[in-house]
């Protein structure tokens, strides 16, 4: 029974402590409210509150929905972590800053703070712009002497619509010289087209130019607008004559000079083919007379060995000298002797030649054979 009477007791204590600090906080009053921000999208937003030191719960609220709570001495209550906040406290009072993080064009409205107390509330008005493209659909530009031409510079997908300007060599360019239209584009974004008319005296370099108030410099775009008076073109034209002119000659001289260098190689070609067939014939002709030649010397080698002055001597009258056989001539040269030309020699007789001379003896031929 003492246990529950001590709780109850204690959250007694609790609720009174609670109606005093809540007393106190309608006494809290702020000292200053947030200031205006203006941020590029995807960049963060920051909003300062400061209250005197007695408050009790502070609130932040975007267009009028609460977005970030702060209670003393909890802290904060976050709800989404695209809205957090840093704690300050001095001499002078409690400042919360707000932060918003990765800004989108939606965030755009009324940031406030509120101590929950009539009249007890700061806002301020957080804008968020969006940076598009910037472009010159040309680069460069040839204008002739006396002549006029307009250069447009395209801005796509901004927010607000950007304020457009124009420089020529850093020099701004009067108004008067150039017109924009803006149109509404997709996503509450903005368009705008500017069309500078220009009469060029010299070569110039001109510079379109956006701004927004987020921008820390303005966006640009640049081209080059390249004078040509009649001197010019016509030293030009001749340039390019002389140019042609000595592109040709080269080229000329490049397909004369491989024609000489085909030429020179077909004419060697063709007398080392005719030298070459002509060294064949002589080495043919070399050939069969050293066959001739040999052949020759055959023969005179074979005639050498013949003893062109002996005469055989043939049997005379031995018919009638008995006792004497005749013998066959022997052969002046050595050559092998087929059998049947030998059988045949030997069988035949040769003819008898008579003589009144008496007969001699037999005279006997030694041949030596080398």
């Amino acid at each position: 029974m003492g246990k529950d009477i001590s709780k109850v007791e204690r959250g007694q204590w609790r609720a009174t402590m609670m109606v005093r600090d809540w007393s106190l906080g309608f006494c809290s009053s702020i000292i200053t409210g947030p200031t205006n921000v203006t941020v590029l999208a995807g960049s963060e937003a920051r909003f300062n509150c400061t209250v005197s030191l007695r408050w009790v719960i502070l609130i932040w609220l975007s267009d009028g929905s609460p977005v970030l709570t702060v209670v003393n001495p909890q802290g904060a209550i976050v709800t989404s972590d695209r809205f957090t906040s840093q704690n300050y406290t001095s001499s002078n009072g409690f400042t919360s800053e707000l932060i918003i993080h990765d800004t989108q064009l939606s965030d755009s409205g009324k940031i406030e703070c509120s101590t929950q107390q009539a009249n007890e509330s700061a806002f301020a008005f957080l804008s968020v712009q969006v940076n598009g493209s910037l472009f010159i659909k040309n680069s460069t530009f040839t204008v002739k002497e006396n002549r006029t031409v307009e250069i447009a510079c395209e801005a796509l997908g901004w927010a607000p619509a950007p304020d457009i300007t124009w420089m020529a060599n850093d020099s701004f360019i009067d108004k008067s010289r150039y017109v924009t239209q803006q149109s509404q584009g997709s996503n509450g974004l903005h368009n705008a087209m500017s069309v500078l008319t220009l009469t060029p005296t010299d070569t110039e370099i001109l510079t379109c130019l956006a701004d927004i108030e987020a921008l820390p410099r303005p966006q640009n775009a640049t081209v080059t607008v390249f004078f040509l008076n009649s001197t010019l073109e016509s030293d030009h034209r001749e340039d390019s004559t002389s140019t042609w002119i000595i592109v040709l000659a080269v080229v000329l001289s490049l397909v004369g000079f491989v024609l000489l260098i085909f030429i020179i190689g077909v004419a060697v070609r063709y007398f080392c083919q005719k030298k070459k067939g002509s060294t064949y014939q002589n080495e043919i002709r070399k050939a069969s007379t050293k066959k001739k030649n040999s052949g020759h010397s055959q023969n005179s080698q074979r005639n050498s060995n013949e003893n062109r002055g002996y005469i055989p001597e043939e049997p005379k009258h031995t018919e009638h000298i008995p006792g004497i056989i005749s013998f066959p001539p022997m052969a002046s040269k050595f050559t092998v002797p087929d059998p049947d030309s030998y059988a045949s020699s030997v069988s035949k007789v040769r003819p008898q030649r008579h003589t009144d001379n008496p007969i001699s003896p037999k005279k006997i031929r030694n041949v030596t054979h080398v």
